[in-house]
């Protein structure tokens, strides 16, 4: 717990962090990768450019620093970051590196304002944050059967076009051991070795087929790049270089966006884009094991041609019964059976006219899982609050790093 001596300095540090906290984190990663350059083989430099991995930490401290005595908040937090640093092989002796370059870039933005009795409260609110992480990712490596930083050595059996612009990969181990189970709904971390930037470089990516097939899928949307955003290196990578026969790196499957698949309520998977993969490993994974369970499937795309693994979809409405699935795309110069035009509209999905009314019977007991960009999942939380929703039947994951602040 916070001392007393240390908490009130950690409380009037909120509206400084909403301030300064993206000054903060960009002084921080840049002082830390100049002395630490090894660890950029543990960043993803891509995130690193596009600022996005600044604005998360940013909101990560800034939500710490406002819960920080409301675990009930931050166990959630908690649990997905212990997850990630699982993935990427976080062990304790990162720990004191990022506290010491986290500190200093405290006292480089915040300048006189950062006094020995701030400072000092930092530290101890960083250290019992830490020491939680370090615990916690323990206990994860032991249940899992796994050491830190452990990766396998799996061979590319199959890979297939799916979309304009995803293809999957289907890994077995190259050594025949037994393959990790794991959960619909978990990713795993590729390794690869970019030579243009002479570095190690990590990508998660979502497991899009059921557990129990002695393999595993994962499906890898080519990232192109804009004016706004850099080009995906590691997706264009796996794209254009990664064939039959390869062998990947690939880490023990993690993650905590996963749904009990054999309960008996009424689930919603709702998705956009190539948020449609960890969707599919939960359908293909309920077609197996809960046939009869009440699915709402729906999902958002840009054409017929952006979609993938639909012949999993097609499988699944023969299997399951009281599966409904709504397809949403925004160009179609032709009406279809099942698919709308223009944005997802859950309201009209789940109304009692709809042939998803099931929900509405037993709305108290459905739980809907979201996932797709920032704003799309943005707009169905609202819509599914709307409606009546409890937040606590609500669950998201988002692809890269993440504002924190919507799950505080």
């Amino acid at each position: 717990m916070l001392s007393a001596n240390a908490k009130p300095y950690i409380d009037a540090s909120v509206p400084v962090l909403r301030e300064h906290g993206l000054a903060i984190t960009t002084v921080f990663y840049k002082n830390m990768l100049t002395a630490h350059p090894e660890l950029k083989n543990l960043f993803n430099l891509g995130n690193q450019a596009n600022g996005s991995q600044q604005q998360s930490l940013a909101s990560a401290v800034f939500a710490y620093a406002a819960n920080i005595e409301n675990a009930a908040a931050l166990a959630p937090v908690i649990e997905r970051i212990v997850h990630k640093h699982a993935s990427i092989g976080i062990k304790p002796s990162h720990y004191p590196i990022v506290g010491r370059y986290l500190l200093g870039a405290i006292k480089e933005v915040l300048g006189d304002a950062a006094t020995t009795n701030l400072i000092a409260a930092w530290d101890e609110a960083y250290w019992l944050l830490a020491g939680e992480l370090i615990a916690a990712e323990a206990r994860l490596y032991q249940t899992a059967g796994f050491e830190a930083d452990s990766w396998m050595k799996l061979i590319v059996v199959d890979k297939v076009q799916q979309g304009a612009d995803i293809v999957s990969f289907t890994l077995q181990p190259a050594d025949h051991q037994a393959l990790p189970n794991f959960k619909p709904g978990q990713y795993v971390s590729v390794a690869t070795y970019l030579d243009d930037l002479q570095l190690r470089q990590l990508r998660q990516y979502s497991l899009s087929d059921a557990p129990s097939k002695n393999s595993l899928r994962i499906s890898v949307k080519c990232e192109k790049g804009d004016e706004f955003r850099p080009e995906g290196k590691v997706s264009n990578w796996l794209h254009q270089h990664v064939h039959i026969g390869d062998i990947l790196d690939v880490s023990h499957p993690y993650g905590n966006f996963t749904p009990d698949i054999l309960a008996s309520h009424p689930i919603g998977l709702i998705s956009a884009g190539v948020g449609f993969t960890p969707m599919i490993s939960m359908l293909n994974s309920l077609a197996d094991e809960n046939p009869n369970r009440p699915v709402l499937f729906a999902h958002a795309a840009r054409s017929k041609q952006h979609l993938s693994h639909w012949q999993d979809v097609n499988l699944a409405k023969v299997a399951m019964p009281y599966l409904h699935h709504a397809l949403y795309l925004n160009e179609c110069h032709e009406k279809e059976d099942g698919v709308t035009i223009g944005k997802m509209n859950l309201s009209d999905v789940l109304s009692p006219a709809s042939q998803a009314n099931l929900f509405q019977a037993e709305s108290n007991e459905a739980e809907f899982y979201i996932c797709g960009p920032q704003a799309f999942m943005d707009d169905q939380w609202k819509t599914l609050l709307e409606l009546g929703i409890s937040p606590t039947k609500i669950h998201r994951e988002v692809f890269g790093p993440e504002s924190l602040s919507h799950l505080i």
